[in-house]
């Protein structure tokens, strides 16, 4: 029983056999996927390095005083901070034990809304040891 494939069996048979070219193609397919170096998708950050020496914050465990400037600067013992690093220093002082006492002194001339919104600050951070220094300043007022 033979198949026959159309056309006499003198002529020689036109059709290519694909087979072996598949099988290597499939092959080398195999491979190149192999070779490809795994992508990763990475973002370059330069981190900060830690220099070995962490300053503390600036905060005294006896008195810490808060000044407020004519030109609406708000000092913490000196040194100029704003809004939310007073906060924090805030919130450091009133974890402390005993709780040192907070001392404020605004400046004659600065704003009542700058005064104000640094009240509103030391209200939100529940310091329970605080006071006005300084009101013989007012006495001309």
């Amino acid at each position: 029983m033979a198949i026959s494939m159309g056309g006499s069996a003198d002529e020689p048979m036109m059709d290519i056999n694909t087979t072996p070219l598949i099988d290597v193609m499939l092959v080398l397919l195999i491979m190149f996927i192999i070779t490809i170096p795994i992508q990763t998708h990475a973002v370059k950050i330069d981190l900060p390095v830690d220099s070995g020496e962490s300053t503390p914050p600036p905060i005294d465990p006896v008195k810490n005083k808060i000044v407020i400037a004519p030109s609406g600067q708000v000092f913490w013992n000196g040194a100029p901070v704003n809004e939310t690093v007073l906060r924090q220093y805030l919130n450091i002082t009133t974890t402390m034990t005993p709780t040192p006492e907070l001392h404020l002194q605004p400046d004659p001339n600065a704003r009542y809304e700058t005064v104000d919104e640094v009240l509103a600050i030391v209200k939100r951070a529940n310091v329970t040891a605080f006071g006005f220094v300084g009101n013989e300043a007012y006495a001309t007022f």
